[in-house]
């Protein structure tokens, strides 16, 4: 995964601490000078701030002291607790930090070899689909010898100071942090896919099952190596960082550093009664103010948990910022949580992998509406069919899909102001089994994601099996910008850009014939079905012109519903199109009954329930049952 790690603005780690230790300097980078323009992308400096080296702000300065915790971080002056957050979640979890923080003991300052030291750094972060590898150098922003931004509760740690600042150097500038995204974060830390749930929308404080269902997933991505947070909005500005009764913060974020369900009882009695508390810990990055409500440090319900169960959860009664309380409580409290689930690709892994699909595009501009690719939602009916067109199929009979789409990120710098994100969301259509040039038309739309001008957006669905057309958007047309969209899938969806609108002209055209008209055929179902005991296995197959879309195998009804669409570009329209049944069968399959349409684009009735019939030729005699089809059918290739 790391071995394809790109620098970051080409700077490369490994030469340039050669080239400090050869010269015996300190380095210091051109490209993130120590100036007020590594701090501010607008407005100027309040206090003073002095760039130092550690070694000037206290004595042995180390990268970690006795190891990495959640316990190690503290918020500083700008308002980035999301990045706070994002980092106590990362320092729980050791394969995570230790692939953000690179040969990290490489890294560390060792007393007995000061000549070693060059003043430079450098980290990994997850960057729109690549891994990069950011160098710093050590210069740190100070007021009063004090470190202005996010510190170590050890006056002589750094790691966190230095992840920050190599961090701040992606975004643009300390500023570009205010304010920030802990989802991103997380992302950028692991290359995973955020989801964010809404636990006030949801209703999940109420309503038990949704609860149970929620912890479950909470508690797999934690147990499968995930990040997670939570916070609670903040409506008004007033609201922002107030403090509720229950000693909970708003607008703030906390980390979420360990989830489990909790043995209530002592001794065997606990064992055998086996009554289990759905419970998480949570960490406020000021390291202080904690929730002060049932299961908070001091509370007698701790009298319930057997002393074992308390020492193997590390419950501690101080105010160090990290707390236990129950789901139902954080459900009731909280209103938003993240989960960083990390997307598990390896066939090796016991658990559940996933099939990802990984692809760029771009919404860019263009006169020629069938080269413009910036149309906006679905609100702009006109234009909206000149978005990217992404396809996929699901090949089970029902299949867990999940989806991102993350917009290229815009640095903050004193030059260019402010980096905005665009709204953004994505649509996703049932369309036909053979489908391949883009959508012209709506179809039936299978799901659709929020729009929202944050950096990703994300959406789980349960789909059928079939092919989809997800077309990514900006919420406004004429917008442009770079996106990367990712699908994961359990089998393989075959995930491809839709480029051409029509079946491409060529020099065989003229002696091989090219399409005269499209027809899209619409098989919704059959009822009366030549029935067994046990009622059909049948499935319907559409055949034109050497073209044939097959459904899936209904069982054990003579009334199937097939839902199932071909599209054809046809050279011979005055040739039928044939729709034909039959019934699954172990040995053979048996033959149903079959009906032809010509599909002109003159007919208006576009639904026909007809009858089947055998397929002698000559003189065809009807069999049991009718088939339901609507037919549409166009002299315009780019009408469907």
């Amino acid at each position: 995964m790391f071995s394809c790690v790109k620098p970051y603005e080409d700077q490369n780690y490994s030469a340039l601490k050669r080239a400090c230790l050869r010269r015996k300097v300190l380095f210091e980078d051109p490209n993130f000078p120590a100036t007020d323009d590594s701090l501010y992308y607008q407005g100027s400096p309040g206090p003073t701030v002095r760039w130092k080296r550690p070694k000037d702000i206290c004595e042995d300065p180390r990268l970690f002291v006795d190891g990495i915790s959640s316990h190690d971080l503290h918020q500083g002056q700008v308002g980035n607790c999301w990045f706070v957050a994002a980092c106590s979640s990362l320092a729980s979890r050791e394969s995570l930090w230790q692939k953000v923080i690179p040969d990290w003991k490489e890294q560390e300052w060792d007393p007995e070899k000061p000549n070693a030291y060059a003043g430079i750094f450098h980290f990994h972060f997850w960057r729109f689909g690549e891994w990069v590898d950011v160098v710093i150098d050590d210069r740190l922003p100070t007021v009063n010898n004090q470190l202005i931004y996010c510190h170590s509760s050890s006056r002589n740690e750094f790691w966190c100071a230095l992840v920050e600042k190599a961090y701040a150097k992606l975004a643009g500038c300390y500023q570009a942090l205010d304010g920030g995204n802990t989802a991103d974060a997380l992302v950028d830390f692991t290359g995973g896919v955020s989801e964010p749930i809404d636990l006030t929308e949801g209703g999940f404080a109420h309503d038990e099952a949704k609860r149970n269902q929620l912890f479950e997933r909470v508690l797999k991505v934690h147990s499968r190596g995930g990040l997670i947070s939570a916070s609670i909005k903040a409506v008004t500005a007033a609201d922002m960082e107030a403090r509720l009764a229950c000693g909970l913060v708003k607008g703030h974020a906390y980390a979420i550093t360990d989830v489990r369900k909790v043995r209530l009882g002592h001794g065997l009695l606990a064992f055998f009664k086996s009554e289990k508390l759905d419970m998480i810990r949570l960490r406020n990055p000021w390291g202080e103010r904690e929730w002060n409500g049932p299961w908070s440090d001091t509370s007698e319900e701790w009298q319930k948990v057997s002393k074992s169960e308390r020492e193997k959860m590390g419950v501690t009664v101080q105010d160090d910022g990290e707390f236990w309380m129950t789901f139902e409580d954080m459900c009731r409290y909280f209103t938003d949580i993240i989960k960083c689930r990390l997307i598990n690709t390896s066939y090796l892994s016991v658990h559940k992998t996933w099939e990802e699909a990984r692809l760029r595009g771009a919404w860019t501009r263009h006169e020629d509406p069938q080269k413009n690719r910036s149309g906006g939602c679905i609100n702009h009916k006109n234009t909206f069919f000149q978005n990217p067109q992404y396809i996929f199929d699901v090949k089970k009979p029902e299949d867990e899909v999940l989806i991102c789409i993350q917009q290229r990120p815009k640095q903050s710098t004193r030059r260019d102001g402010k980096g905005e994100n665009l709204a953004i969301g994505f649509d996703i259509y049932k369309v036909e089994e053979n489908r391949q040039y883009r959508m012209h038309s709506l179809q039936h739309r299978a799901a659709s994601s929020i729009y929202i001008n944050s950096r990703s957006v994300f959406l789980r669905t349960d789909q059928p099996e079939g092919r989809f057309v997800i077309i990514p958007t900006t919420f406004e047309p004429g917008h442009t910008g770079e996106f990367l969209l990712r699908v994961f899938t359990d089998v393989p969806s075959n995930c491809q850009e839709l480029r051409l609108d029509e079946p491409p002209r060529s020099c065989w055209s003229s002696l091989c014939g090219y399409p005269q008209q499209v027809t899209q055929v619409h098989v919704l179902g059959a009822a009366g079905l030549k029935d067994s005991s046990t009622g059909a296995n049948s499935y319907v197959i559409i055949k034109c012109e050497g073209d044939k879309v097959r459904s899936a195998v209904q069982k054990g009804t003579s009334t199937p519903e097939y839902d199932v669409k071909g599209i054809f570009y046809r050279k011979k329209p005055g040739q039928p199109i044939t729709i034909q049944i039959w019934n699954h069968r172990v040995l053979k399959d048996e033959f149903l009954g079959q009906v032809q349409l010509k599909a002109d684009p003159d007919d208006l009735q576009a639904l026909h329930t007809l009858h089947l019939r055998d397929r002698n030729s000559r003189q065809p005699s009807d069999l049991p049952g009718t088939v339901a089809v609507r037919v549409f059918s166009s002299t315009s290739l780019m009408a469907v």
